[in-house]
């Protein structure tokens, strides 16, 4: 059998090829009883539009690139966040009809074949996820002039709207809870300061504590499980008698239970301790952790809606969206 032609769905329809290509297209200018008929004739023809064609008029690809940009050594293997981004994007945008271009910047020159690829108009937009505040990708991407949003605040402020979560805000909640408890050394474990979530975190812990008179005790960590138990012995040798620990995430305050655990310090009877995210491994710790839960899930299908309102309607605004506290044993 022949594959049906917009030229037949027209006839069958009674109506121009005209309003059918604007019906198939989704122009917004067609009346709903014409739409209607199309769309009949349509179902009972079984037309299939040909992309190629279509996209040739429209000038759109009806592809979505998601690319990654390399985050720290270690983290991936052990952070489910960017699975989980990634999985929740595609979704979203399987779900409004677009194709999923999955693109890994780690490397100039991946980053160079990622820029070549969006200003040849391989995709329509993109979704970037990009931790590291030094990286360069989301100037050079900038430049493309396609509509692009990011997965998480940028260092540099403009160049694209973002959807983040309360980082401020949850690692506020985290050190009044510690307060709350009578803790009275309270040391953190922060995230490299070249990502801004760190930078947030740090900040709001040492606000919380200058407004009580407290100092700061701090460690630098990485995000990744052995940077938080390396961290932790640290604090332990600096300042031995630290009763409550806010590790900037959970992977770190994960590692920092180890250490407690063989130095013999009792969770949370000696040092009380609190991460962020509230990964799924948070719950099955020993003792199980109390985080800051930032809804990643929902952050993702947030950025997707972020970017096709960005193809709609050519703006957007960034996105905060709020985190919660979830008390459990280790504090």
């Amino acid at each position: 059998m022949r594959r049906p032609t917009l030229h037949a769905v027209a006839a069958r329809a009674g109506v121009s090829k005209s309003s059918v290509s604007r019906v198939i297209n989704g122009e917004p200018t067609v009346a709903p009883a014409i739409r209607e008929i199309v769309m009949a004739a349509v179902a009972e023809l079984g037309y299939v539009p040909n992309g190629a064609a279509r996209n040739l008029v429209t000038q759109r690809t009806n592809t979505i690139a998601i690319i990654v940009s390399d985050p720290p050594a270690g983290l991936v293997s052990d952070d489910p966040m960017f699975a989980m981004v990634v999985r929740a994007a595609s979704r979203e945008l399987e779900s409004a009809g677009k194709q999923v271009s999955l693109m890994l910047a780690g490397s100039d020159e991946s980053r160079l074949r990622v820029e070549k690829s969006l200003a040849a108009g391989d995709v329509d937009g993109a979704i970037l996820v990009s931790m590291d505040g030094a990286d360069p990708l989301p100037a050079i991407l900038s430049r493309t002039g396609l509509p692009i949003v990011s997965h998480g605040r940028l260092a540099t402020p403009g160049l694209m709207p973002w959807v983040d979560n309360d980082n401020h805000g949850g690692a506020t909640a985290a050190v009044q809870h510690l307060l709350a408890q009578g803790r009275r050394r309270i040391a953190t474990i922060s995230g490299p300061l070249d990502m801004t979530a760190a930078q947030e975190r740090l900040t709001a812990y040492r606000e919380t504590l200058k407004d009580t008179g407290r100092r700061s005790i701090v460690a630098l960590g990485d995000f990744t499980r052995i940077s938080g138990a390396d961290s932790m012995r640290q604090l332990l040798e600096d300042d031995p008698d630290l009763d409550a620990v806010f590790a900037a995430n959970d992977l770190m305050a994960i590692g920092a239970l180890r250490t407690l655990r063989q130095a013999g310090r009792r969770v949370p009877d000696d040092v009380a301790v609190i991460g962020f995210d509230d990964i799924e491994a948070a719950l099955y710790a020993a003792p199980a952790l109390t985080t800051i839960r930032s809804p990643m899930t929902a952050q993702a299908v947030q950025t997707t809606q972020l970017l096709l309102n960005l193809l709609t309607h050519g703006s957007a605004d960034p996105v905060v969206l709020p985190t919660e506290l979830i008390i459990r044993e280790s504090a």
